[in-house]
């Protein structure tokens, strides 16, 4: 069985099976302890509070054999169990359901808490709560107790503050001379339960320096320690003094209502001329809601007074606020929804608010809304009756209409109209700007127009719309189809229809797209005009900028075709000129093939060689990028003289040679590190030399075989290092120094010979005249050189020499041969007749 402290709500299962209760009431109680004790007094033994456990039960029929009232009762959905204090209940539930327990304490029960209180301590069981802490909150703010709680609590702590008064005396008397004030609340429960009886203190405690950790309640103040009474000390939370205040606050909260009593019953007869004030009465019964004043029928009826009250005050200021529903046009669907008052409901409204037994502020303003309701009336009336509505008199109505809040019947027919005005000026404004209208708000104005009701002006304005409309509409399709003719018409034939649609009032697109069609024709003739007759050629980046606008134009451009011949010419030509120079797969473009160098002495990948590549000509020129344009390029866009064009050709020349030449001798001065030559550097990968290497001729830079491309023609062979070249049948060019094809001056003469025929100007073949022009100036120095008389006759003497060198290496081989065929001889005594002939031959 389950004891009960409190009162217990136990709702029912919203579904489910039924539960089954059995219960012992509060009456019978110490009757069921007493037989539970006889019956199993070895439980009670081990543990008094058993009967407060949830682990013990006994078969009802035995506790009825020995006198104990038992009730049983099946709880099923729908139906409430409420348990009552000290009265004991068990069950069990007969399936699946859902249910919940609450507890609450009626002002009734507070008697009943404090003889829990001592059951708990006789048993030395732990409190839930303080119950004297619970008494004196409550005493500390009387206001929120309910009057009949008031009172209550004031006589429980009546009996507190006489009990506490006996155990203080009776410590005192003991000799406890010391005390002090102690705040019990804020110590955790455990830290101030009384060691003997587990209750837990809050008015007072004893205390020893012995056992600073243990308290006692002064019930059991003779159980704290065996030490002496003078030094132990008394701990109270209040004085003694401080108790008849605290019990005066809830005295003076159980007598307060009387007094508000008599003030609702003077404030509800009050006549028409001693009306109290709404606001009054709602401090009346916001007092009696903050003082939880019992539900009664003055209550009730305070609360319906203020809620009719309120509720015209609400109606009263809804109808009145004007302003705020005149500055907020989008209204909620809700509120746009809500149905308003009739006139009659409005002096039915105004009525009873005179009747109400308060003063409404608002009533006075009322009347007046009813008054200018009637008002209204009869200015909407007038304003109905004109011949031509005026949209500025209609809005002016309908605004003080809607600003009335009330139900017009005039309304809707006033509505109407303004329709009708707001059209009419719609289309004499429009119409008086030609340049703002476009076939759509034609089309829209005419349709808006038709959802109007009949009127003599609106059938008018329609008719008008509708002749611009299919003037318009005609013109706009004969422009559309010039926009879209192929082949394309002329300019004298679009010009004569852009002049015959100026005077249509509408905005016409085609016929704008169409004038500014032919505007741009005009200005791509005179730019082709201007390109043709001046002293040089264009690039072909400009022609191929005219083609491509050009061909945008819907219009017929005599010229066109001619700079489209001009375009593909030129284009053939570099596309030949590509194939001449450039590898298969190159990664290089004609215009950096044919420019200077300025990616020497950098290696690594194709990435990270345009990143450094850019990095030297931001250093050196402010910014550049080799992925756009070559250095030779963006100099030609810079300057388009040929002069200019030549000189930064030839400083870019110079730059080149300047760096070869720094590359070749810091490549030769690795050579000169032969006791570092493991740390040195060579080839694309670059790493140390390893294995079979190839020199090239222009760099000087050593290759791994497996990194490149060996020669097509020649040997190589390992020499005493292991790793040099021998070049003397083939040259080798690393793929840094040979990034493009090699053609004969010849075929190269022929491409500037048809570059002369082409109109066009090319920045490759600028910089392919400039590439013959360098090439053909080496020929010239290289045959002076050759022609001097000191180099004849240093090539004289190696060609001497070589010959010499040759005779020397047949001699040393024919002594090999010879050596050999004698040591065979001598080693084979049946061959040395064989031998000695071929000796003889060999001799002669």
């Amino acid at each position: 069985m389950i004891h009960s402290t409190y009162l217990s709500f136990f709702p029912s299962s919203s579904r489910g099976e039924p539960k089954t209760w059995y219960g012992v009431p509060a009456s019978a109680a110490e009757k069921l302890e007493a037989v539970m004790k006889k019956l199993a007094p070895e439980l009670f033994d081990s543990q008094p509070d058993l009967l407060h456990q949830l682990v013990t039960i006994m078969n009802p029929n035995v506790l009825m054999e020995h006198g104990v009232p038992v009730y049983r009762t099946n709880q099923c959905a729908g139906e409430f169990v409420v348990t009552f204090p000290r009265a004991y209940h068990s069950g069990f539930n007969q399936g699946y359901n859902f249910a919940e327990a609450v507890n609450f304490c009626t002002a009734d029960w507070l008697p009943m808490g404090r003889q829990c209180v001592s059951h708990y301590r006789r048993l030395h069981r732990y409190c839930v709560f303080s119950h004297e802490e619970l008494l004196c909150k409550m005493a500390a703010d009387p206001e929120s107790l309910d009057v009949e709680l008031a009172a209550a609590v004031c006589k429980e702590i009546g009996d507190m503050m006489e009990e506490e008064t006996k155990l203080r005396q009776a410590v005192q008397a003991m000799g406890i001379l010391s005390s002090e004030q102690e705040v019990f609340e804020l110590l955790p429960d455990d830290e101030r339960q009384c060691y003997k009886c587990k209750t837990t203190c809050f008015l007072s405690a004893l205390t020893c320096p012995c056992s600073p950790d243990r308290l006692v309640c002064l019930t059991h103040a003779a159980d704290l320690c065996d030490c002496a009474l003078g030094n132990k000390c008394l701990r109270y939370r209040y004085d003694l003094e401080e108790f008849p205040a605290m019990l005066y606050g809830v005295k003076t909260r159980a007598q307060s209502y009387d007094t508000w009593a008599k003030r609702v019953s003077d404030g509800l007869v009050a006549d028409q001329k001693n009306k109290k004030d709404l606001i009054e009465l709602k401090v009346l019964l916001e007092d009696a809601e903050d003082r939880k004043y019992p539900e009664k029928a003055l209550f009730r009826r305070l609360r319906e007074m203020v809620k009719e009250a309120e509720t015209c005050s609400s109606v009263a200021q809804l109808l009145l606020s004007r302003k705020q529903r005149h500055s907020s046009r989008l209204r909620s669907e809700s509120s746009r929804n809500r149905s308003k008052l009739t006139v009659d409901e409005l002096k039915a409204f105004v009525d009873q608010l005179y009747r109400l037994p308060c003063i409404i502020s608002q009533a006075r303003q009322v009347k007046e809304l009813l008054e200018n309701v009637e008002d209204f009336h009869e200015r909407a009336q007038v304003a109905l009756s004109d011949e031509m509505p005026d949209s500025s008199k209609l809005q002016a109505l309908l605004d003080l209409g809607s600003g009335l809040d009330v139900e017009l019947p005039e309304l809707p027919r006033l509505k109407q109209e303004l329709q009708q005005a707001r059209w009419l000026d719609e289309v004499r404004i429009t119409l008086a700007e030609p340049h703002r209208v476009t076939l759509e708000l034609m089309k829209r104005l005419i349709d808006s127009g038709v959802g109007l009701a009949p009127h003599h002006a609106v059938e008018k304005a329609m008719a008008e719309l509708q002749e611009i409309l299919t003037v318009s509409e005609r013109w706009e399709d004969k422009a559309r189809g010039c926009l879209q003719a192929r082949p394309r018409h002329s300019l004298v034939t679009l010009e004569s229809i852009v002049l015959e649609a100026r005077n249509i009032p509408a905005y016409l697109p085609n016929i704008l797209a169409l004038r500014e069609a032919l505007q741009k024709a005009k200005e791509w003739t005179s730019k082709v005009e201007a390109i043709q007759s001046g002293s040089s050629f264009a690039y072909l980046e400009q022609l191929e900028s005219l083609l491509a606008r050009g061909r945008s134009i819907p219009v017929r451009l005599d010229p066109l075709g001619q700079v489209e011949s001009q375009v593909a010419s030129a284009r053939a030509w570099r596309e030949r000129t590509a194939r001449t120079f450039l590898k298969k797969n190159s990664t290089y473009t004609l215009l950096q093939v044919l420019s200077p160098r300025i990616d020497i002495g950098i290696y690594g990948n194709s990435k990270s060689k345009r990143k450094r590549v850019k990095e030297l000509m931001e250093k050196e020129r402010g910014g550049f990028d080799p992925d756009a344009l070559s250095d030779l390029e963006e100099s030609l866009e810079e300057a388009r003289e040929p002069s200019t064009v030549v000189a930064a050709f030839k400083s870019k020349e110079h730059k080149e040679v300047e760096s070869i030449h720094s590359l070749r001798a810091a490549n030769l001065a690795k050579m000169a590190m032969a006791d570092r030559i493991e740390e040195v550097k060579f080839c694309l990968c670059r790493k140390t030399a390893s294995g079979f290497m190839l020199q090239c001729e222009l760099c000087k830079d050593w290759f791994h075989g497996a990194c490149v491309p060996l020669p097509k023609t020649g040997t190589q062979k390992k020499t005493g290092v292991g790793w040099q070249s021998n070049t003397k049948d083939s040259k080798f060019l690393c793929p840094l120094c040979q990034r493009s094809r090699r053609p004969r001056l010849e075929t190269i003469l022929s491409l500037l010979v048809s570059l002369q025929k082409l109109p066009v100007r090319l920045p490759e073949g600028e910089a392919l005249q400039c590439l013959t022009e360098r090439a053909m100036s080496w020929q010239d120095r290289a045959r002076q050189s050759l022609a001097t008389d000191e180099l004849s006759s240093a090539l004289a003497k190696l060609s001497v020499l070589s010959q010499r060198m040759v005779e020397q290496a047949a001699r040393e081989k024919t002594e090999k041969i010879i050596n050999a065929e004698l040591q065979k001889a001598a080693a084979n005594p049946d061959l040395q007749v064989g031998g000695k002939r071929q000796f003889s031959k060999i001799d002669t």
